[in-house]
């Protein structure tokens, strides 16, 4: 009796079909695991490694309902972002891009819903208690505002704008609302090297993006730009 043989009779018949059948088993799992990779990386922006925005969104509709009145959104917005692709190529500007991405996604930590909207545009929902929102956000304004570093050496001097909003002073948790106080927020503060809070009166503003968002009450704080 040859080896093959000897060792068939030592498996047995129903060792050897549970093996045989193990195989076309290990390939799907394989197959699936492939997919699940495909899957998460279709989720992430590719440049910056954020969430896309629809994953963004489910992911952020989560947070809120779980942390509720602890949630807070931030609205990032990188500014004089054209003039850095202008004056110095869009190599440069996706490097900031990175950049802002990477800060924000260290500063949220893995929890967060941390996503790229498009563009030089960013949104992060955490849980961020309110006597620690002050602080966190004055940190967040100091990452924003770090220089970053070309793949040539050169050294670019960056800065954010950044608004937020929480469920207390807006008066809901529903996503698109705290996304526009938070945005309208933003753009009161722009240029201004500060984090704005949002008050119940930016739900008002009739542009996403808070683009024609005029004055209201804010509190603000972070360091002059």
């Amino acid at each position: 009796m040859n080896t093959a043989m000897r060792l068939t009779g030592r498996i047995g018949p129903r060792a050897l079909l549970i093996t045989t059948a193990a195989l076309p088993l290990t390939g799907w799992a394989l197959h699936a695991a492939a997919l699940h990779r495909q899957l998460a990386a279709s989720r992430r922006d590719p440049l910056t490694g954020l969430l896309r925005r629809d994953a963004y969104t489910a992911r952020a509709r989560r947070l809120l309902a779980r942390h509720g009145d602890d949630a807070t959104l931030v609205m990032v917005d990188a500014d004089h972002f054209k003039q850095i692709n202008d004056s110095l190529g869009h190599a440069a500007g996706d490097r900031v891009l990175a950049a802002v991405g990477a800060r924000l996604a260290a500063w949220a930590g893995p929890r967060a819903a941390t996503g790229r909207l498009g563009g030089d545009e960013f949104a992060v929902v955490l849980e961020l208690a309110a006597d620690r929102r002050t602080q966190r956000l004055e940190q967040l304004v100091r990452m924003l505002h770090t220089p970053v570093v070309l793949e040539d050496g050169r050294t670019v001097d960056v800065a954010a704008s950044v608004g937020a909003a929480t469920s207390a002073a807006v008066g809901t948790w529903e996503l698109s609302s705290l996304q526009r106080a938070a945005d309208a927020a933003l753009y009161e503060g722009k240029h201004t090297g500060r984090a704005v809070l949002a008050t119940k009166q930016h739900t008002t503003v009739a542009s996403i993006n808070g683009r024609r968002a005029g004055r209201a009450g804010t509190a603000t704080w972070g360091r002059a730009a």
